[in-house]
């Protein structure tokens, strides 16, 4: 068994949140009160993979049960086109931008997410959540080491994950490490074993402290390269299959979905089904299939969308987003309203009686509204600026129901140092294009010629935005090692 490393909370520390919160304006919640939270983050998983949003040959029962029982979302966005920068907007509600990760982070680079940036699992255990992560980090270059912040930094409590992919494939890792110990070659696939230490986990902190309530990011390997699956679950996607590659691929999201099956059956089994919020969801869009050499296996489908991770057209960010809390969200919903993973910070920190410190700059809101089919209180429109595009605009603004794209002319960066700073801020907005998304979602309708007023509106909106954003872009420092 896991030793669980819930913390015990004396009634000194309890009075001292409470007084704490009463001082901030925080309604003071009881344990009783507060949801559990769950995550579950799929990496490359495209908007078109899943049963329940159309893939015409991988069959998702348990996901299709969890969006019946709950809301599925249409227009569910991640921070970024790729994995490293989206994770980290994902657990901060902000830009990965003003955090300075801007595209994946390679094994040993020195890029990272620092430790000044404020995380949810570092605000929810300041009023009493159990915190534990199982999958992939993938927020640090040096993983497992003293030279950059790791998952407890971040306010896990509990952590057991891999710095990037699932080594040597997603069957029998040899990579994880738990707690900063090494596991070692481990038997299973990647899906299954993240789900196990995730459940082995949340049965000792419920033994230990049922009353405590828990925040879990479970977030999958699958189905990112290299593709590994069962081989019963291949054999039942051969013949709707062209290839062995694509039938592997097929049963790799199916074995996702077994996976979050068997995770919803454990929290209805401990008996805190009822009062956690989970959240199922996608770091990015598909990989495109041979765009490397290991990606022989992508088959992933973005329909209806225009483009592939890497990209900003919706394809890129655009996701499955899925969620189900029995005690508060009415089932069979289908929900057209834009939301985004930079919404869960201040979402998760509302739910728990929390409030992110005063001068931090956030660029997620409440989702509350859209679990009841209403329109977030949005402010502010999302924003991407991805300096590395596959596609030739690589600025993107999701505005209600408009999207707006804009070139760049300035070379392609996977990061904004000293060196290349100037460069970067002295770059012009060009060549915008306009899209009613809501009607329009393949992004195949450019309406910039045909309303210029509306062409000018969202281009100052977006330039402002940009601008805000990018002076606010953490820059690294190109003289250290």
């Amino acid at each position: 068994m896991i030793k669980s490393p819930t913390p015990r909370w004396s009634t000194t520390t309890i009075v001292g949140i409470a007084l704490f919160s009463v001082c901030l304006g925080i309604p003071e919640l009881r344990a009783s009160d507060k949801p559990n939270i769950v995550v579950v983050l799929c990496d490359d998983l495209g908007y078109g993979d899943l049963e329940c949003y159309g893939h015409p040959h991988i069959k998702t029962p348990h996901l299709n049960r969890m969006a019946e029982e709950g809301v599925r979302f249409t227009n569910f966005y991640s921070a970024a086109p790729v994995c490293s920068p989206s994770r980290v907007g994902l657990l901060t509600g902000r830009s990965p931008n003003r955090a300075g990760v801007y595209d994946f982070i390679p094994g040993g680079r020195d890029v990272y997410m620092r430790s000044s940036e404020v995380t949810i699992p570092q605000l929810l255990k300041q009023v009493g959540y159990a915190t534990c992560m199982s999958g992939k980090w993938h927020c640090n270059g040096k993983f497992n080491s003293p030279q950059q912040p790791q998952p407890d930094s971040a306010g896990f409590d509990h952590w057991f994950g891999t710095q990037n992919n699932a080594s040597p494939s997603h069957e029998n890792p040899q990579n994880f490490v738990r707690n900063g110990e090494p596991v070692g070659p481990l038997e299973g696939y990647s899906c299954q074993i993240v789900v196990d230490e995730a459940v082995n986990w949340l049965k000792d902190q419920q033994a230990e402290a049922p009353e405590q309530p828990f925040f879990m990011y479970v977030a999958f390997h699958e189905p990112h390269e290299p593709v590994a699956s069962p081989k019963k679950l291949v054999e039942q996607y051969s013949e709707a299959a062209q290839n062995e590659d694509e039938a592997q691929y097929f049963a790799n999201v199916a074995n996702v979905d077994v996976a979050v099956g068997r995770l919803m059956t454990a929290l209805k089994d401990l008996d805190v089904d009822s009062n956690t919020l989970v959240v199922f969801t996608a770091d990015n869009g598909p990989e495109t299939l041979n765009r490397y050499r290991r990606a022989s296996r992508s088959y992933g489908r973005a329909t209806p969308l225009r483009g592939m991770k890497l990209w900003t057209t919706d394809a890129g960010f655009r996701v499955a987003g899925i969620m189900r809390w029995p005690d508060r969200i009415k089932e069979d919903q289908i929900v057209h309203h834009p939301v985004s993973s930079l919404d869960f910070f201040p979402t998760f920190c509302q739910l728990a009686g929390t409030t992110p410190p005063a001068n931090l700059m956030l660029d997620g809101t409440n989702f509350l509204p859209a679990l009841k089919n209403e329109a977030p209180d949005r402010p502010k429109p999302l924003l991407w600026i991805y300096y590395n595009a596959l596609n030739e605009r690589r600025v993107a603004m999701r505005d209600g129901e408009w999207k707006v794209l804009a070139k760049l002319n300035i070379s392609k960066y996977t990061n904004v140092t000293t060196e290349n700073e100037a460069e970067v801020k002295a770059a012009e907005l060009s060549d915008f294009q306009i899209f009613r998304i809501t009607n329009d979602v393949d992004e195949s309708n450019d309406l910039s010629a045909s309303m210029p007023e509306k062409l000018d509106e969202l281009s100052k909106r977006l330039k402002a935005n940009y601008h805000d954003l990018l002076n606010d872009s953490h820059i690294w420092d190109a003289k250290k090692p």
